[in-house]
């Protein structure tokens, strides 16, 4: 006789009450300061419960008094409330070749602090690790805002979703791998505390933040970058690593006109040898645009990590913004970077491609309906292209984001 299925159990009073309390949080994080009057609107509960909601809240140091509105009206004002940052902190940091920025912000996502280490080439790896675990303490220590409780990094690398061992690449400095484990020995924080990812991943999850909103939950994000070429896959709101961390490596993919010798370290004779720095200024040469009074060296690190536009990470293009307004190049270096959308548009079909990284925001919209007309030349799946929705830095934005996802579990009801 087949066992009879399990009665449905009614929620006890206090998993509704969590239930309810994680819900107010994540309005007061997704919305900013709410009075009881639009939380209870937004939730729906009854006022008295929200009341008792409040109180639970205030008293377990999750949310804060900031003030009163409603001045203007008669009777007494409403109170407003928002999330308390100063129970913990969480770092953000992103991993150059030669330097690493870092941000803190508090538990309701303020940022307290930013700091920049730079890393010169040849530094050992003691030092550098040394440099960098110094600045992350002192950027704590200055933010006075609680202990510090998660740290997530963004490196180039291929590094494995299970293990967290990074998989060398030719971006990649000795210390890179050791980073993560030094975090952990110097703060005190566990494995799972201190996590390490690929930095386009984190860029790819910064994306969806914000135009999940919109309701787009699957694209692909293709990172153009000064240092490689890399992407990250969004499905249904999930972040696809792939089972060894590789999901993304474009930079190696195989494409007609690229170099003959194909590497597993350095992008050689993949994509990257189509869009790189180098390879994005000769063609803007042959079309005029690009002569020797123009050049510029790399200046890797040089750039406010918060800049809003390129270069901001990585070193500076010859090409400019206004060079995207010329026709034939625009449609030569769509057409290379077709080759890449292709890829995300044949094998996964996402809907939507993103195009970041210094030469994706150069070429801002003009380059993204290039790349859209020339996908859809040589590709039978339609696919949206468009340029980032991410002000400023995206990995570090990716990064504090999932820190705070961590702190919030942890510390949320």
């Amino acid at each position: 006789m087949p066992p009879r299925p399990a009665t449905p159990q009614p929620a006890t009073p206090q998993t509704a009450r969590a239930i309810n309390d994680r819900a107010a949080l994540t309005l007061f994080a997704a919305r900013g300061a709410l009075t009881a009057g639009q939380l209870q609107e937004a939730t729906g509960l009854a006022r008295p419960t929200v009341t008792e909601l409040l109180g639970r809240l205030g008293s377990a140091g999750l949310i804060e008094q900031i003030g009163e509105v409603g001045a203007d009206r008669r009777g007494p004002n409403a109170r407003l409330y928002a999330l308390s940052g100063h129970r913990v902190c969480v770092a953000g940091v992103d991993v150059r070749t030669d330097i690493v920025y870092l941000t803190v912000t508090d538990l309701a996502g303020h940022t307290v602090a930013e700091r920049a280490a730079p890393i010169p080439p040849g530094t050992l790896t003691s030092a550098a690790l040394d440099t960098v675990t110094a600045v992350l303490a002192e950027a704590v220590r200055g933010s006075q805002s609680g202990p510090l409780h998660s740290v997530s990094i963004g490196m180039p690398g291929l590094i494995n979703p299970v293990t967290g061992r990074v998989r060398p690449v030719a971006a990649e400095a000795d210390w890179h791998a050791e980073l993560a484990q030094a975090v952990r020995d110097r703060t005190g924080l566990d494995a799972a505390a201190v996590t390490l990812d690929n930095e386009v991943n984190l860029a790819g999850i910064a994306e969806h933040r914000v135009i999940g909103a919109s309701g787009i939950d699957s694209f692909g994000l293709l990172w153009l970058g000064a240092l490689g070429v890399g992407a990250s896959l969004i499905l249904d709101g999930v972040l696809r690593r792939g089972a060894s961390g590789g999901a993304g490596e474009l930079g190696f993919l195989a494409v007609p006109g690229a170099g003959p010798q194909l590497s597993p370290t350095d992008c050689t004779g993949g994509l990257y040898d189509l869009v790189s720095p180098a390879a994005v200024a000769r063609l803007a040469e042959s079309h005029g645009l690009v002569g020797p009074s123009r050049r510029r060296t790399a200046a890797v690190g040089s750039a406010d990590p918060s800049h809003a536009e390129p270069p901001y990470i990585e070193s500076s293009y010859t090409v400019t913004p206004a060079d995207f307004e010329h026709a034939g190049f625009r449609t030569e270096l769509a057409t290379r970077i077709a080759l890449g959308a292709a890829a995300f548009a044949l094998v996964v079909d996402p809907g939507t491609v993103v195009l970041t990284g210094d030469l994706g925001r150069s070429g801002g919209a003009l380059l993204a309906t290039a790349v859209e007309e020339r996908l859809a030349a040589v590709c039978p799946v339609p696919t949206r292209v468009r340029t980032t929705a991410v002000p400023g830095n995206p990995i570090l934005t990716g990064a504090v984001a999932t820190a705070l996802d961590r702190a919030r579990a942890a510390l949320w009801p």
